[in-house]
């Protein structure tokens, strides 16, 4: 919902919005199965949205990878190879890297240094808890995305920030994509913990000036993602994650 002073979005838009993130959760809860024909009718019946959102909310989410277009119109459902996501992966463990070198090699103004402290004061707050109940799992998950968002404000570049914006909307890509797997791990706390302890030592390296050092630390960050993968596709995560099944384990 926009705030108070934020301007209401046109109706077609807000419209396309909707069908947008309903027609996602379809997909992510399997209601939707892979190589599923998506087409306009049904859809529209199914959400109770007019044909235009419909039919925008459908490119929207070709262009996110979880459609692909058919032929002879329409769409289907996409599945992703194991090895597609551990790329996609890769891809953002890379990007982040050069933004955590650039901004240790060009500095940072004190206020952004000071915002990622306070974010990853609030992942400190999470995890002092004993358990990570749902209304915790929530915050970290914020505070996380927080974090690495910063990195594109500090590295200063709008050429890595618009890759990386492009990288994180690839299915599975983003940074808390697979916290869920984390969450529900047997190892999990352990894991959290030395994922906060990497933010943390990119952080000094950052504020160090140690550029090598900061790309090598968030390259490695990544790897933590890469696991999760694994554990998700062979479901030793608890079957948690939402839209497991889009991802095949071989090819």
């Amino acid at each position: 919902m926009p705030s108070a002073d934020t301007p209401s979005l046109p109706e077609g838009s807000s419209q396309a919005l909707r069908a947008q993130l309903q027609l996602r959760e379809l997909i992510l809860a399997g209601e939707l199965a892979p190589g599923d024909r998506v087409g306009e009718v049904a859809i529209v019946e199914k959400l109770g949205i007019s044909r235009t959102p419909i039919r925008a909310a459908l490119v929207k989410l070709e262009q996110e990878g979880l459609l692909e277009a058919l032929p002879h119109g329409g769409f289907a459902v996409r599945s992703f190879s194991e090895r597609e996501v551990a790329d996609a992966i890769e891809l953002r463990g890379t990007l982040e890297g050069l933004m955590a070198r650039l901004a240790a090699e060009r500095g940072v103004p004190s206020a952004l240094m000071a915002e990622a402290e306070a974010a990853l004061a609030e992942i400190d707050a999470a995890l002092a808890r004993p358990q990570l109940d749902d209304a915790e799992f929530s915050r970290y998950v914020q505070a996380n995305g927080r974090f690495h968002a910063l990195l594109g404000r500090m590295a200063d570049s709008r050429v890595l920030t618009r890759e990386l914006e492009r990288a994180v909307q690839q299915p599975f890509a983003s940074p808390s994509a697979f916290v869920v797997v984390q969450a529900h791990s047997p190892r999990s706390r352990d894991m959290f913990y030395v994922a906060q302890d990497q933010h943390r030592r990119v952080l000094e390296a950052i504020a160090a000036r140690e550029g090598a050092r900061a790309e090598a630390l968030m390259r490695e960050h990544s790897r933590i993602a890469q696991r999760n993968l694994r554990d998700a596709v062979r479901g030793e995560g608890g079957g948690a994650l939402p839209g497991v099944q889009l991802i095949r384990r071989h090819g």
